[in-house]
């Protein structure tokens, strides 16, 4: 996959860039301000004035644009990792590349109306196509990302695209990582692959976004430390600070997520008009999404720690979803005042294994297999200060019943000043993991009939940098499926049949000082019915008391300082690694624990540079904290990197 990503980035970069240095030199009233023929044609001027950057854009999916951003703040430090977004709320496991214990929700951020593929604690690097974005840049722009690893390999992201025409641009990106860890058999190995295609026609009628992503994420798996290993490890024994010496559980595991993507999102004006008071137009498009992934867990000899299994060498688990989803939508834009589309969608899945299984307590089936059709729409509008925002989707055939409803409404009182309120109901299917899973392991073989899960959200922002950004959100979940331990002490799914009901508060503010500042994210959350099936500490913060100032004439501007990390004890979920899944345990209360981390940022015309000791405090007292039951957190660890910009 790499040998082929290399010869592609190749077959694009060439070409592409000699097109769009020939469009530059021809176009010099696009991108080369202020130069007349002569001035072009001299072979002793070479000043060329760059295109503002602002000209730089980044397009969502959903059509929301932004620019490029080579400024250097505190959020650029909280998405420097291997997400690259901000991950607070999240517990990282001990090696770059696994998992993340949760440590918070956003319930009412979930939308969907089907059941999700499993493996969900191996989907936070899985691009879906809310992560793919779509560029229009008056010039190649290419932006590189490096970060060093825990042992032997490095994080890397590279990004290149190009408008060869004002109105088609190509993008060509890969997103790649390898690190051994400190842990014996913990080896994470992942690439994600993604190109794209955007295009507009010179009259505005005809827009297209295309992509396809091809992606690999690989984990070994360890199955956590052994009894006598993990009493060492709570001791604190100077002898295992070299934590290759501490027995695993296994030691011949390893589980990895395959994904392939086509996605298409077209639409054609048969209607559109611009004036100086309103733009209007009828659209419609069409919409089509083909997705495939599996999931595949290898071990090359049984462990008793998982239970009995069919086979006691060369087991191998793969389950398959194939899911292609069309939709057809209406649009019409009145100006500010109202944007409505109408959508209709027919969706065809195929999720399951190869074989069926005759067990002595039933009879497992080997495919869940139909087709779903959908109807909704969205509608967003403007008045003054105000804007409504609301949008569903409801299934009307096929096997599995969902809807979902949502609606915002926020006030704007100036630029710096925003208040929101947002609903949300959504009604679906537990994900297809609970409904049907095979294994060769006996116990992680299921068929199941759950009722559909059942979710209200009620959320409040407020948005005032200057003053404060802080959010609440109040879930109820009804019939909520989640996987625990059975009375063998084994992982099985279940389903509460009572309500959960879920609050939580986050604000953000940052104080300054002169040349000083401290930026604070505080939450608080409560579990105040079914504590049994959702925990979640009660206090989770982060605090950093940092420097900044411009040194060397200007020439750098830096940025240094700590970070606190802290939350709550709680009872920690456990993490299964036949799934890939979390599982809620209560036998045993894992301790809240603080880390700190020195950082010095700094930067260099379009370079940011990034330097930190991770976990510094752990020097002071050596780690004996826990990311998961058996699983420990991450050590001390000098990192470093940069994610620099090129505009040609």
């Amino acid at each position: 996959m790499k040998k082929i990503t290399i010869l592609l980035v190749l077959i694009f970069l060439i070409p592409f860039g000699l097109l769009a240095q020939e469009r530059r030199l021809n176009r010099g009233v696009n991108n080369i301000q202020g130069q007349d023929q002569t001035a072009r044609d001299s072979k002793n001027e070479s000043s060329v004035e760059k295109a503002p950057i602002d000209l730089y854009k980044i397009i969502s999916v959903d059509n929301d644009t932004t620019t490029v951003d080579t400024t250097l703040h505190m959020y650029k430090d909280y998405r420097f990792n291997y997400l690259r977004k901000d991950n607070f709320g999240l517990l990282p496991f001990s090696n770059v590349g696994r998992s993340y214990n949760r440590l918070t929700y956003n319930f009412i951020e979930e939308r969907e109306v089907l059941p999700q593929f499993g493996a969900r604690a191996r989907h936070y690097n899985f691009m879906e196509v809310e992560d793919i974005f779509y560029y229009n840049v008056p010039t190649p722009f290419t932006e590189l990302f490096f970060k060093t690893v825990f042992e032997q390999g490095q994080a890397a992201d590279a990004l290149f695209t190009v408008n060869t025409s004002p109105n088609l641009n190509f993008s060509i990106g890969y997103k790649g990582l390898r690190s051994l860890g400190r842990y014996q058999n913990m080896l994470t190995s992942t690439g994600n692959f993604r190109t794209t295609l955007s295009y507009s026609s010179p009259n505005g009628r005809y827009n297209i976004q295309t992509h396809f992503v091809s992606q690999d994420l690989l984990n070994e798996e360890n199955g956590g430390l052994t009894p006598s290993a993990l009493e060492q490890y709570i001791a604190q024994n100077p002898e295992f600070e070299d934590r290759s010496r501490l027995d695993v559980n296994f030691e011949d595991a390893q589980s990895t997520l395959f994904g392939k993507r086509f996605f298409l999102d077209h639409s054609y004006a048969l209607y559109k008009r611009a004036d100086s008071l309103a733009q209007r137009d009828f659209r419609v498009g069409h919409r089509l999404n083909y997705t495939y992934k599996k999931y595949q867990y290898q071990q090359a000899s049984a462990s008793e720690l998982l239970g009995p299994s069919f086979e006691e060498e060369s087991l191998r688990d793969e389950t398959r979803l194939t899911s292609v989803a069309n939709e057809v939508y209406v649009g019409f834009t009145a100006g500010n005042l109202a944007k409505i589309i109408a959508r209709g969608r027919h969706t065809h899945y195929n999720y399951g294994y190869n074989t069926v299984l005759d067990l002595e307590d039933g009879f497992i089936v080997n495919r869940l297999k139909g087709n779903i059709l959908s109807a909704g729409g969205d509608y967003l509008g403007t008045l003054g200060d105000f804007q409504f925002k609301a949008g569903g989707m409801i299934n009307l055939t096929g096997d599995f019943n969902g809807y979902d409803l949502g609606a915002r409404l926020s006030y704007a009182l100036s630029p710096d000043f925003l208040v929101a309120a947002t609903a949300n109901i959504n009604d679906r299917a537990p994900n297809y993991n609970f409904l049907l899973y095979q294994s060769d392991y006996i116990n992680y073989n299921w068929q199941t009939s759950f009722s559909n899960e059942s979710r209200q959200s009620l959320g409040f922002e407020l948005w005032a940098p200057q003053l404060l950004n802080a959010n609440v959100e109040f879930s109820t979940i009804n019939d909520m499926a989640y996987f625990g331990l059975d009375d063998t002490g084994l992982v099985r799914p279940f389903q509460h049949g009572e309500q959960v009901s879920y609050v939580k508060i986050k604000a953000e503010r940052e104080f300054s000082l002169g040349k000083f500042a401290l930026n604070n994210t505080l939450l608080y959350q409560n579990v105040l019915d079914g504590g049994q099936v959702l925990n979640v500490p009660d206090f989770v913060t982060r605090n950093t008391f940092y420097y900044k100032d411009y040194w060397f004439q200007r020439a750098l501007y830096l940025q240094t300082g700590f970070t606190l990390n802290y939350f709550t004890n709680y009872e920690m979920n456990g993490y299964d690694p036949i799934l890939a899944e979390f599982y809620v345990q209560n036998s045993q209360e894992i301790e809240g624990f603080p880390t700190v981390d020195f950082f010095f940022n700094g930067k260099i015309r379009q370079a940011r540079i990034f330097f930190k000791l991770e976990n510094m405090n752990y020097l002071l007292e050596t780690n004996n904290n826990f990311s998961a039951p058996l699983y420990p957190s991450r050590d001390f660890g000098i990192r470093f990197g940069l994610v620099w910009n090129f505009f040609m």
